[in-house]
């Protein structure tokens, strides 16, 4: 498994104003499955991202991304894991304004300590070629449209070839076409390069569009059936 969550909880606050953010949660993410977590504000959803990406560390329970608990890690082996083996697609893109579509994706390169090469200029335009973006990418963020931007910011996180992609409310700035578009690329992305993705999303119309779904509620997790769209 790409993704392991094993017995986690999260306990947020001191003395009366604590809050059981996660209880007692476990999930499992395979190579090239999309999962989502469903459920309103509040429920959890946003804290499971967290504790996922080694952002925040659980209060009991363990984690593993590519069979490495990075529960058990410290700060800079956290940091390591984070640029090596997690991909983060935010629900604002967070693009770099001063930036190209393409140089968002070499800066990647550049955050490992490495200065591009040909060979890296030619895998980020392969990955905007696959996610629609390769007549865009002399473009900078400011000149793209919401459902463009999140295009980009697919491609830059699968950039440093991630086992695990967490995804936080891709469509929530979007319509629903562009949403239910976005959705089925990071489905066929994450098929095509074997990568695990775990989405959280408020919108239930998209789950049609992934491989499997959870529901958060009060920091517990409970299956839902997909009914997967034809497209």
């Amino acid at each position: 498994m790409s993704l392991r969550v094993e017995s986690v909880s999260l306990v947020l606050g001191d003395g009366d104003q604590q809050v059981t953010a996660l209880d007692n949660v476990s999930l499992s993410v395979a190579p090239g499955e999309l999962l989502a977590v469903v459920g309103p504000s509040g429920s959890g959803k946003s804290s499971l991202l967290a504790v996922c990406g080694g952002l925040r560390k659980p209060s009991a329970g363990r984690i593993f991304v590519s069979d490495t608990e990075i529960t058990a890690l410290n700060d800079d082996q956290l940091t390591r894991i984070r640029r090596e083996k997690v991909g983060f697609v935010f629900q604002q893109s967070n693009l770099l304004p001063a930036l190209t579509v393409l140089d968002q994706l070499l800066l990647t390169v550049h955050l490992r300590g490495i200065s591009p090469r040909s060979a890296d200029r030619d895998r980020a335009m392969g990955l905007l070629r696959q996610v629609g973006m390769e007549s865009r990418s002399r473009r900078r963020p400011g000149e793209l449209s919401g459902g463009e931007r999140q295009r980009a910011g697919i491609a830059r996180a699968l950039m440093s070839s991630p086992s695990l992609l967490l995804v936080d409310e891709p469509t929530s700035m979007l319509d629903q076409a562009r949403g239910q578009q976005i959705v089925s690329l990071l489905r066929s992305q994450c098929h095509e390069h074997r990568v695990a993705a775990l989405m959280v999303t408020h919108d239930r119309d998209m789950l049609a569009y992934v491989d499997r779904a959870v529901h958060i509620g009060d920091g517990r997790l409970q299956p839902l059936e997909v009914a997967h769209s034809a497209n």
